[in-house]
């Protein structure tokens, strides 16, 4: 772990200078940024199996305004080298990764001066089968969909097949989702709508709602539990 933070502050060396330096000499050091993801990660670690445990790959730093302000500007050149830190980290240690790497950094104002947090999750890529603007527009039209981080997208009487394969109509870079992991399927009945969600013989199964369903209607609102990935399902409500 010292030798990943040694490399990080090698690298940062390179191209620190003028402004950049004097940035740094505000009270929140980048070291100890990276020092505090490390240790993010490695607290945060889960056990998919003996060989593999997963890790958070979305962080978000909080600075007090002071640091912020101080830190900002240089906020690319800072988050490329502690993302490289992190990949480094995560390779050493075996980890894997929930999905492609995101750091940011924002101001909060409850912080002093030299004082920062570290948040983290798991957010995995969605991607699905229809184009982006073919799912606008269903979405709009559709009577249900389902929101995965912060994506909508409809739901159908054809069904929708959720995995991490590229067969599944919508597919989540989960490592605990099975390849066809389950599908979600619309019913209409002339007065309602009606949602179900089937299990496909996953490895980790469909938990709805804290609890583990093979077949069962899903209610409005409900939340569905795939590996890691928590997705909401909606009714009767459409984009304006």
């Amino acid at each position: 772990m010292a030798g990943v933070l040694q490399r990080f502050e090698q690298r940062l060396e390179g191209v620190v200078t003028g402004a950049f330096a004097r940035a740094f000499r505000s009270a929140v050091q980048p070291v100890e940024i990276a020092s505090a993801l490390q240790r993010e990660i490695d607290n945060s670690a889960q056990v998919l199996s003996r060989d593999r445990r997963l890790v958070p790959n979305d962080f978000t730093v909080e600075l007090s305004a002071q640091d912020f302000e101080r830190l900002d500007p240089f906020g690319a050149t800072l988050t490329d080298e502690l993302g490289a830190m992190v990949r480094e980290h995560v390779k050493e240690q075996r980890y894997t990764l929930a999905g492609g790497l995101n750091i940011v950094f924002v101001e909060a104002p409850d912080l002093g001066t030299g004082r920062f947090r570290v948040r983290s999750r798991t957010n995995a890529s969605v991607r699905s089968a229809s184009s982006s603007r073919m799912t606008d527009s269903a979405v709009r039209r559709s009577e249900a969909y389902v929101e995965v981080n912060g994506t909508r997208h409809p739901l159908t009487a054809a069904g929708l097949v959720i995995g991490r394969g590229s067969e599944a109509d919508l597919r989540i870079d989960d490592p605990g989702i099975s390849r066809r992991h389950c599908q979600l399927t619309v019913h209409d009945t002339g007065e309602t709508v009606e949602v179900t969600v089937t299990d496909l013989g996953s490895t980790n199964g469909v938990v709805l709602n804290g609890h583990r369903v093979s077949a069962s209607p899903v209610p409005t609102g409900s939340e569905i539990r795939l590996g890691n990935t928590t997705m909401t399902i909606r009714i009767g409500e459409r984009e304006s």
